[in-house]
């Protein structure tokens, strides 16, 4: 596991559970990826931003505009740092919102699982359900992992070492505090940059019902509801990027890990099949270096 959450006069919490990136102890901070360059708005994008709405409800409607959109293909990243060591971890993959169903490639570094190398993580993301090929930790390579994403404490937000894009996109529902930041470039589209805090606990009330019961859990296994972040969407409403700064409360100093997700390519192609019963893995997840404790 990656980190162990403390409830303040609770018992201990399996929550940051990055289950492809092996047994790491984090103890410190982390920092978000790269620069935004972001540019200030003039009259006309604050006029045009009005007639839509305030920022709160743009923001609140990204995740409806994406399942409007239907599909995109992702890139994603997930970043801890700990004794002076940044890891991070990246995903890429495809998306159907519609159905909520994607598939993604995961990419460890090289010192993440204890070792120099590291195959491909092949994860299929649906509804209630993360599966993951390549796994490790004791799983014969021809099977898949299957995990009940009801059930993590994280509701999945982190423990694949990749958030769900639609969880991504879902916790906006619980948008607060939006400031609209302005205009920048991004991949050659023009977007306009949110600044808030989203509520877990609200978005799972408003989310939709295939996506409430990760983030009903998420809501009980964070240490606070509050998860900053950093939203931008182009003048049709879509979001291009996303990225949430989740805290948790251990024994030591907080440690904070940064989720990034990036959409482009709307309309393209997503084909998930997933695995049959006779593909799962039902016997014990090794742990230790080689990976987390078993799902």
């Amino acid at each position: 596991m990656v980190v162990r959450q403390h409830r303040c006069g609770g018992g201990a919490l399996a929550v940051c559970a990055l289950a492809v990136a092996g047994v790491m102890t984090v103890a410190g901070g982390c920092s978000a990826p790269g620069g935004d360059g972001d540019d200030g708005a003039d009259g006309r994008t604050v006029a045009r931003d009005a007639a839509a709405g305030t920022p709160v409800a743009v923001v609140r409607r990204a995740a409806g505009q994406l399942a409007v959109a239907g599909s995109a293909e992702t890139r994603t990243s997930m970043e801890t740092a700990a004794g002076g060591t940044r890891v991070t971890i990246r995903g890429e993959g495809t998306y159907d919102f519609r159905r909520q169903l994607g598939r993604i490639t995961v990419v460890l570094p090289k010192d993440a699982a204890g070792a120099d190398e590291h195959r491909p993580i092949t994860e299929l993301l649906a509804p209630g359900a993360l599966y993951m090929k390549n796994r490790g930790a004791g799983v014969p390579a021809d099977k898949w992992v299957r995990i009940d994403t009801t059930a993590l404490e994280d509701g999945n937000l982190l423990t694949g070492g990749v958030t769900d894009p639609t969880a991504a996109a879902e916790l906006l529902r619980g948008a607060d505090e939006v400031r609209y930041v302005g205009r920048t470039e991004l991949a050659g589209v023009t977007v306009r940059h949110y600044s808030g805090v989203a509520d877990i606990a609200r978005a799972a009330r408003e989310a939709s019902p295939s996506s409430r019961g990760a983030l009903h859990a998420a809501a009980k296994g964070f240490s606070t509801d509050s998860v900053p972040f950093d939203a931008y969407l182009d003048d049709e409403g879509l979001l291009r990027k996303v990225r949430h700064r989740f805290t948790f409360a251990t024994e030591g100093p907080e440690v904070a890990v940064v989720s990034t997700t990036l959409l482009h390519g709307f309309g393209a192609p997503v084909s998930v099949e997933l695995p049959p019963e006779k593909e799962i893995y039902t016997g014990q997840v090794e742990q230790g270096r080689s990976g987390p404790e078993t799902p």
